[in-house]
């Protein structure tokens, strides 16, 4: 690959993995969403114009968290400017200054700038989750903004028409405008806490197995779920389900060694080499659940993780305690009643008690409008069509759910799943 084509790939694969950063860092000192994104967007295009040309900065991240500062600065300084005219001001650049915060326009340096993202992130979840917003749009944003995530992938997670995803986001940028870009106190940080935590959980869910692309896994969104969710665990150290949610995504995590095959095809959970599971991120998991359970067993993400750890514990796959799977989905759709949470109970019930019995559930699943066009629910029929020698019905079934993904690798497995059944 000739050098510049590297460095602009560099940057343009830098300044994904350090979006919600970059955004945070801008939005505090705009206080405007849509502006913090456009500074951000402005130091990609000036990270491609310059990298190829001048070759790559020693620390990319710097640079571009230099650059999107420089972007915010240079919006104060025309927004000082065009008060000063409407109002008749002479006020001067000292006075700007004063307002803005230190002058960026040296180098930045690095080790502070790393000391102060975290709660730049933090920052900024807990104000895209602001209570003027209701709950849908709150995520939906912050996934926007953190995640990096694209309003079809949002969509997607959300079951929802794009066209919608997108009007919500819009329109919780327009009611934010105006708010304290600062971090809420105990009590609003409390009141908040449930959306911070299901966009974290949704942006991990979207490294672990990405909705469209060419790649099963985005491990850079995972790494960020799992720094967030410890930043959430220091500074909330009494909420039980922030250490569930950091005990289910721990969990999960440690099995992303074993995911892909040599080849990069997907393997299953069933035929997965334990011996590559993360065994330290497996032990910090068990250890959160145990923090999460002495305070409150019964959240939805706690319940999620002892689920999880069923399958941690497991040396085997055939050593899986499937009836306690089952018996912890109970709990969580009595709490939390979901159609994917009842098509995970139903998988589950397929290994306690056969696939015969798992059947009538998804049949029944598969009429649910939010279901129908929902790809892992297509592959959980055919794998239990299968299962009871139904070939032709499970080749349908494999083929609808190819059909469904977006993503490339999910398609080229159930397309050979499909075509190695012989009619």
């Amino acid at each position: 690959m000739p050098m510049p084509q590297r460095h602009a790939n560099t940057a343009a694969a830098t300044w994904r993995i350090e979006r919600g950063r970059l955004v945070g860092a801008a939005a505090k000192l705009l206080r405007d969403l849509d502006e913090a994104e456009d500074c951000a967007q402005d130091a990609l295009l000036a990270a491609l114009d310059a990298w190829p040309r001048d070759g790559q900065p020693a620390n990319p991240a710097a640079w571009l968290m230099t650059a999107t500062r420089h972007k915010a600065l240079d919006r104060l300084r025309r927004r000082a400017m065009q008060a000063r005219e409407h109002a008749q001001l002479a006020a001067d650049d000292e006075a700007l200054g004063a307002q803005v915060v230190p002058d960026f326009a040296d180098q930045l340096d690095a080790a502070r700038d790393q000391a102060e993202i975290g709660d730049e992130q933090l920052r900024l979840i807990f104000i895209a989750c602001h209570p003027v917003l209701p709950r849908e749009s709150q995520v939906a944003l912050t996934l926007r903004l953190l995640g990096g995530l694209e309003t079809a992938e949002i969509a997607r997670a959300f079951l929802l028409p794009e066209a919608t995803v997108a009007q919500r986001i819009v329109r919780a940028k327009k009611a934010l405008k105006g708010q304290p870009y600062e971090l809420p106190d105990a009590e609003e940080r409390a009141q908040r806490l449930g959306a911070v935590l299901a966009v974290v959980y949704l942006i991990f869910n979207e490294g672990h197995s990405a909705g469209s692309g060419a790649s099963l896994l985005r491990p850079a969104l995972c790494d960020e779920a799992l720094r967030l969710t410890r930043q959430l665990q220091h500074l909330l150290p009494q909420e039980a389900e922030v250490h569930g949610l950091a005990a289910l995504l721990e969990i999960q995590a440690s099995r992303l060694p074993a995911r892909l095959d040599a080849q990069g095809r997907p393997v299953l959970l069933p035929d997965q080499d334990r011996r590559r599971w993360d065994r330290l991120l497996i032990q910090r998991g068990l250890a959160a659940l145990a923090s999460a359970q002495a305070l409150d067993p019964g959240g939805p993400y706690t319940l999620q993780a002892a689920i999880a750890a069923c399958h941690a514990r497991a040396a085997r796959a055939e050593d899986t305690d499937w009836r306690a799977i089952v018996a912890g989905y109970d709990r969580l759709l009595a709490l939390h009643p979901s159609p994917v949470v009842a098509l995970n109970r139903a998988v589950a019930l397929s290994f306690a008690d056969g696939p015969a019995a798992a059947l009538p559930l998804l049949d029944e699943l598969a009429a649910d409008a939010q279901l129908q066009r929902y790809p892992y629910l297509a592959g959980a029929r055919a794998d239990v069509l299968e299962r009871l020698g139904r070939v032709a019905e499970a080749r349908e079934a494999y083929r609808l759910a190819a059909e469904l993904t977006d993503n490339e690798v999910q398609r080229a497995l159930l397309t050979e799943r499909m075509n190695r059944l012989a009619l």
